[in-house]
């Protein structure tokens, strides 16, 4: 008498280890980029000596050395930024306007832009600085 072994069905394969290593994946890089907006040129902001951390959200305007402008990572042209700060002040009277500037920005530039982000209706405006290391 010959016995015959039950014919073996294949396993499919399930898709559940690549539903896991594609979620880890997406926790990893979110953990890791930036959230913030970046400008289209470089800004290595001043060191600061004082200050605190600043809260999230937001409205940031980059400066670069020559006076290049970005709101929130998109080039701006100077003459569009009052219009453009009063349109997104807007929709968020109480939003805090960050300016990020370049070290080596001079500082005529800078206080010209806070006097007209005040004119065009900021009540809060903050300038970022690096923390001084020890």
């Amino acid at each position: 008498m010959k016995l015959r072994r039950p014919h073996r069905m294949t396993e499919r394969e399930t898709v559940v280890a690549l539903i896991d290593v594609t979620f880890f994946l997406l926790v990893f890089f979110m953990m890791v980029g930036r959230l913030d907006a970046t400008a289209p040129f470089a800004v290595l902001p001043p060191r600061g000596t004082t200050g605190t951390n600043l809260p999230g959200g937001g409205i940031t305007l980059s400066v670069g050395t020559d006076g290049a402008l970005a709101l929130d990572g998109a080039p701006l042209a100077a003459e569009a930024l009052p219009a453009t700060v009063k349109a997104r002040l807007a929709r968020n009277p109480a939003a805090l306007v960050r300016i990020n500037a370049d070290r080596g920005t001079p500082l005529r530039i800078i206080l010209g832009l806070v006097n007209r982000l005040e004119d065009s209706g900021a009540k809060d405006v903050a300038i970022i600085v690096s923390p001084e290391v020890r």
